[in-house]
């Protein structure tokens, strides 16, 4: 029920994600684009813009969602998202810088990349410096709020340094969240590190059901704790860091997304990563053909995945709150 819960939500998200827009296509139109029957302006809306934008949202929403999963996993902490160890914070400082200097789009995409890779990397040497001085998760859970919180005061300060009429106002929509700018381009660019990211959790997920046990029981059974924590953050790290990328800072997914897959198919890492990754890219598709659509100006994913998060996340919150006092 659960897979097909999933994969029934993603087909529909998809065929109204093709269809709706300001350049509606039907569907004996959207058939005829794809038999090559139809090459007017409706293949190319089609080809040009509408798929990119819809290939894009599946992959940063099932890329979000199942790093999320993975971390909520990994940490033992339902409240952890892809942003916990700052590498959402890292891509907006990198993006946020590229666009302060005023660099092309492709430089600031890159820029996004590193930034993430890097925040990342620093907080993993940061947490080497202190091994052995308590909990090794709590370690680099604590080193990720540090230097997430002085990457988001740097955010600050470029916004406050940058130009208010052109560079402040990309800032401030990139930092929301948007797909209006997705080519297929950007897509080639981002998709080769956000797959194998996505593929190393996957590839990971049986074995990172034993952490869920805790550090003392992992071990016992045999598992190499450390090389297992590190392959699963490489892997959450290239799929967020990509995606950020390609969207900009896109909240809640990987918060609200893998407690719907649990509700669905368990706490099973190795159904609910997948599962999870199924039910984010249906999630962000539906929140990016409302945006199109809901006002007469785009609005950004940011703004309406909090607006639809929050009281999902609540309901969720008192459904497994009565779950457990039965």
């Amino acid at each position: 029920m659960a897979w097909g819960v999933g994969i029934l939500a993603l087909f529909v998200a998809i065929l109204g994600a093709l269809a709706v827009g300001r350049f509606p296509i039907t569907p004996t139109q959207l058939w005829a684009i794809l038999t090559g029957a139809d090459t007017g302006t409706g293949a190319i809306v089609f080809w040009n813009i509408r798929a990119p934008r819809v290939a894009a949202a599946i992959l940063v929403g099932a890329c979000l969602a199942a790093a999320g999963a993975a971390f909520q996993g990994m940490f033992r902490n339902p409240l952890a998202s892809p942003d916990l160890l700052g590498v959402s914070a890292g891509a907006s400082l990198g993006a946020v810088l590229g666009i302060f200097l005023g660099l092309p789009v492709a430089a600031v995409q890159g820029m996004a990349f590193a930034g993430g890779i890097a925040a990342v990397a620093a907080v993993a040497a940061l947490s080497a410096t202190v091994r052995g001085q308590g909990d090794p998760v709590l370690v680099l859970i604590l080193a990720g709020i540090a230097l997430g919180a002085l990457m988001g005061a740097a955010i600050s300060l470029l916004k406050i340094l940058a130009d208010p009429y052109n560079q402040l106002p990309a800032i401030t929509f990139w930092l929301l969240g948007t797909l209006s700018g997705a080519t297929p381009n950007d897509m080639l660019a981002a998709a080769p590190a956000a797959i194998m990211g996505l593929v190393l959790l996957l590839l990971l997920r049986w074995r990172l059901n034993l952490l869920t046990l805790g550090e003392d029981e992992a071990r016992a059974l045999g598992v190499n704790t450390a090389a297992l924590r590190a392959g699963a953050v490489a892997g959450a790290t290239l799929a967020t860091a990509s995606v950020t990328a390609l969207a900009g800072a896109v909240g809640w997914i990987g918060l609200v997304v893998p407690h719907m897959a649990r509700l669905l198919g368990g706490p099973d890492l190795r159904r609910l990563i997948p599962l999870s990754a199924l039910l984010g890219a249906a999630f962000l598709l539906f929140v990016d053909t409302l945006a199109r659509v809901a006002g007469r100006t785009e609005l950004p994913l940011g703004i309406l995945t909090a607006v639809l998060g929050t009281p999902l996340f609540l309901w969720l919150l008192v459904r497994l709150r009565r779950g457990s006092a039965a």
